[in-house]
């Protein structure tokens, strides 16, 4: 499956589009991640806790649209758009949405 933020695929013919696909992926932060966070607030530095939950919604949310895509007999998803929201009451739940257009190429 190719996946590209742009409109068209150097080399590839675009044949049909298929329509709009969506990949979600909502998580939760755990107390430690948050504590570990806060503490890295204070001394600098990167957090690896929200790091890898990040990259790891960001991964589902791309294999949730992938999914999509393959179920409309798309073989490629162009213009993708990824979003990031902090949700819930306290901020503990993360989204990713990822959308693009499903396209066959030629």
């Amino acid at each position: 499956m190719l996946l590209s933020t742009t409109s068209n695929l150097d080399g590839h013919k675009v044949t049909s589009y298929v329509g709009i696909v969506t990949g979600t992926a909502v998580m939760g932060v755990n107390v430690f991640k948050d504590f570990f966070a806060s503490i890295r607030d204070i001394v600098g530095g990167r957090s690896g806790g929200y790091q890898n939950a990040l990259k790891d919604a960001r991964n589902a949310a791309f294999a949730d649209l992938m999914d999509e895509a393959r179920k409309v007999g798309a073989n490629a998803v162009i213009g993708i758009d990824i979003d990031y929201e902090v949700l819930g009451k306290t901020n503990g739940m993360l989204m990713v949405s990822i959308t693009g257009t499903a396209v066959t190429l030629g």
